[in-house]
């Protein structure tokens, strides 16, 4: 599968969490796509994605802004499927690259209104950030190269939840091949929730990988509706080492926002720990709730 075709994927999974939300905070949205090339098809299946959402639209306003370099027949593909999408959305197709955002977004008035901005290969500016922060609530995608990480310059923007991963696609990917960074911001948990479900359900037809730019020389973690939760254990060990007991819903929150991985997979890396007495749980009968507190055994760690 190619890098592109997971990348759509994700964006499509993304918006599907991202329109009924926003939806539901407010009568106006805004949607923001850059490229600092081409879109790929990433712009025509986007506009296709919200088509489907149809009359669940009505009474909601979106504005749809595009920005691209390089493809000159953007404006006419994407007019073909524009035919589809309610009245109540309108698409704004601009010549130019993500440091145009900026500019776009104020004219758009996407200001204090649910806002999703999708760049790609794009520098994350000072400027770029603080517009793409302008949303209430403000969810930002950044795809780029795997040369710097992406974490720092969105916490300093101000984005309170951070998720960022190499996207690897083929048999290279363990190896460090064809690699794609990946970087999700938001100050929701729900979004990053959703964020994270379509990171691995994306991935999830085959041959793609998933690297920790936080952990370099990692495992290359293979994407997977069910992920193996052993690597996620191992990273639960060592906060257990770091810090004493935790309770079952602070690991949970932990893997969330710390690691590649969802909160529900802390559950299953967790009841695993416990099969396998690399920790210990009080109460130590009953079901494994979110208040169950899990204590590392002595001598046991991150290689357990």
């Amino acid at each position: 599968m190619p890098t592109d075709a997971v990348l759509r994927e994700l964006l499509l999974r993304q918006l599907d969490a991202w329109l009924p939300a926003a939806r539901q905070r407010a009568r106006r949205a805004t949607l923001a796509l850059a490229y600092a090339g081409t879109d790929d098809g990433g712009a025509d299946a986007a506009l296709r994605a919200v088509a489907a959402h149809g009359d669940r639209l009505r009474g909601f306003r979106l504005t749809i802004l595009v920005l691209a370099q390089g493809t000159e027949d953007l404006p006419a593909r994407l007019g073909a499927v524009e035919a589809a999408l309610p009245a109540e959305v309108a698409v704004h197709v601009m010549p130019g690259d993500p440091a145009r955002l900026p500019v776009a977004l104020k004219a758009a008035g996407a200001a204090a209104a649910p806002l999703l901005t999708v760049a790609h290969g794009a520098a994350p500016t000072p400027a770029l950030l603080a517009a793409a922060r302008t949303g209430r609530p403000a969810d930002l995608l950044l795809v780029g190269e795997p040369d710097a990480p992406l974490r720092p310059w969105l916490s300093a923007a101000g984005f309170p939840l951070v998720a960022e991963a190499d996207l690897a696609v083929g048999p290279l990917a363990a190896a460090g091949g064809s690699v794609r960074r990946i970087a999700f911001a938001t100050g929701s948990d729900r979004s990053l929730t959703a964020f994270k479900d379509a990171l691995w359900a994306a991935g999830g037809a085959g041959g793609v990988r998933y690297l920790d730019p936080a952990e370099p020389g990692g495992p290359a973690l293979e994407a997977s509706a069910e992920p193996d939760p052993d690597p996620l254990g191992r990273k639960l060990l060592a906060e257990l080492g770091r810090t004493g007991p935790r309770t079952l819903t602070e690991l949970r929150r932990h893997a969330l926002t710390d690691t590649l991985y969802r909160a529900e997979d802390a559950t299953r890396a967790v009841t695993a720990l416990l099969a396998a007495g690399a920790v210990t749980r009080d109460p130590e009968h009953g079901r494994l709730g979110g208040d169950v507190l899990i204590t590392a055994r002595p001598g046991a760690g991150p290689a357990a």
